[in-house]
């Protein structure tokens, strides 16, 4: 049984700033820190301007950043082999592919929001578990702009913070090319500890959902099916969902109901739409079953959100159902698939004292169906992004 660890704040900020002198040969003048997020229910509702339940991970992305002379950034990062080197312009939609640009976007994308970004030497650690569908993506995206807007002595207030989202954003969608909605910048920048962040894209809101915190807990299993957000299959549940408003003649399907979805003719179209406008219902209902701390609820709503994504919007994968069905039978209030799908991770509301049998129970079940061995991580509610100095 493998559980990852985030490791400390102090540990990673040690390490970063030991991988840019080792890369770079220069001093850090601050470390940026970002974490990685689960998303409790409320899937793919982001971009069809939903409402989302996320919880910001202990495990986190670390940028360390110091300025440099002329006119060039170089990022460099503990998880990839290859050096990125290029002016701002370089940087820009269309210049930068692979990982590289989920760093050097941010700069060019800041740049764009008016803030200073002066050549700087960055190097990247984490703790998020990569394609793992934990958004390490907006992990490296927020702790880069953390660190940048550090170097540059940039007070992080809430309206930078805001800009911070807006900026990461950008960097994703086109620089990267992965047409997310924005939930994992969100809660990387706003999370708070023992809390999940309700994230409402109707009108750009977020409140804070306390979660309880003695006697249960979220764990993950990373199925270790690799997800990514730019293969093709994200996009095309995007462009579904941009159909489905578009045949019903709504801005979005957060203003669909049912009914409207019923009467669609398309097949295809109408299991995509109905999962949207039934997840919106499960948000809703979930945090009043978590403000109620109504178990039996919660198990309902995550059953009925994991077969909604199985079945209408064809996301999830063999070894995720095993995960979600395992859990429960060994003992988790509920479990579902999280993230964008096709690979990833499952997340599980588990009492605390049968954490080890259900994580046990998800090792058999993979090693007797011929899987690779599942990881689990414990989801324990953190705190948002922040300048370490």
């Amino acid at each position: 049984m493998s559980f990852v660890s985030p490791g400390t704040a102090a540990e990673y900020d040690v390490r970063a700033r030991q991988g840019l002198e080792a890369t770079f040969d220069t001093p850090a003048t601050g470390v940026g820190r970002a974490p990685g997020r689960v998303n409790l229910i409320g899937e793919h509702t982001d971009y069809n301007r939903g409402l989302v339940l996320p919880v910001a991970l202990p495990h986190a992305t670390y940028a360390a950043a110091a300025r440099r002379e002329g006119t060039r950034f170089r990022i460099a990062s503990a998880q990839q082999s290859e050096v990125w080197t290029g002016a701002l312009g370089d940087a820009a939609p269309g210049r930068v592919t692979g990982w590289a640009a989920y760093a050097a976007g941010v700069v060019w994308a800041l740049s764009e929001a008016g803030f200073q970004t002066p050549p700087m030497d960055v190097y990247i650690d984490t703790s998020v578990p990569l394609g793992a569908g934990l958004s390490s993506s907006a992990a490296i995206e927020c702790a880069v702009a953390m660190a940048v807007l550090g170097v540059t002595d940039v007070d992080l207030d809430d309206d930078v913070r805001r800009l911070v989202v807006e900026a990461t954003i950008r960097a994703e969608t086109e620089v990267a090319g992965a047409p997310t909605g924005g939930m994992d910048q969100t809660v990387s920048v706003f999370a708070a500890e023992g809390q999940a962040v309700l994230i409402d894209f109707d009108d750009d809101s977020h409140t804070a959902i306390p979660l309880p915190a003695d006697d249960h807990v979220l764990l993950v299993t990373d199925s270790r099916v690799t997800h990514t957000l730019v293969d093709g299959g994200y996009a095309a549940r995007r462009a579904d969902c941009e159909e489905a408003a578009a045949a019903l003649g709504l801005p979005s399907l957060r203003a669909a109901t049912v009914a409207d979805v019923e009467q669609l003719p398309d097949a295809r179209i109408r299991a995509r739409a109905r999962h949207i406008v039934t997840e919106l219902d499960r948000v809703t209902a979930t945090v009043a079953a978590l403000e109620h701390q109504d178990w039996a609820r919660l198990g309902e709503l995550f059953a009925a959100s994991h077969a909604s994504m199985r079945d209408d919007f064809e996301i999830s994968t063999p070894e995720l159902d095993l995960s979600v069905a395992t859990a429960v039978e060994a003992g988790a209030v509920g479990a579902r698939m999280t993230g964008g799908g096709f690979g990833g991770s499952s997340v599980a509301i588990v009492p605390t004292d049968r954490v080890d049998g259900v994580a046990r129970a998800i090792d058999v079940a993979y090693a007797a169906a011929g899987h690779p061995s599942p990881a689990h991580l414990l989801a324990t509610p953190s705190g948002g992004a922040n300048y370490l100095g």
